[in-house]
């Protein structure tokens, strides 16, 4: 005697599971005696593609304040656009400091 198994019994079903969400980090850039502040401007226009008057806004607080958080990125797009400003950076001769930190959610 055969047994007729249902196709569809035999299937298990998996379970949606749903997706983490990917950490954030911030990318802090630090004021110093000596990276003028056009070139900060620059940066902020070119590597995290800020406009003219929020580029200057953020230039304004981190040099008021001592840092500030220029913008907020997965891991790895803020890894670039900090390794990309600091290679700017050093080939322009300034010293500027700039660093990621997670975001905690």
């Amino acid at each position: 005697m055969v047994e007729k198994t249902n196709l569809h019994s035999n299937i298990a079903l998996e379970e949606k599971k749903d997706t983490d969400i990917p950490k954030m980090y911030a990318v802090i850039m630090f004021n110093d005696d000596y990276t003028p502040m056009d070139f900060v401007v620059y940066l902020l226009i070119k590597v995290f593609r800020k406009n003219q008057i929020d580029a200057a806004e953020i230039m304004m607080d981190v040099h008021q304040k001592g840092q500030c958080t220029v913008g907020i990125y997965s891991f790895d797009m803020a890894s670039t656009k900090m390794i990309h400003s600091q290679r700017l950076a050093e080939s322009a001769g300034h010293p500027l400091k700039i660093t990621i930190d997670e975001v905690r959610q």
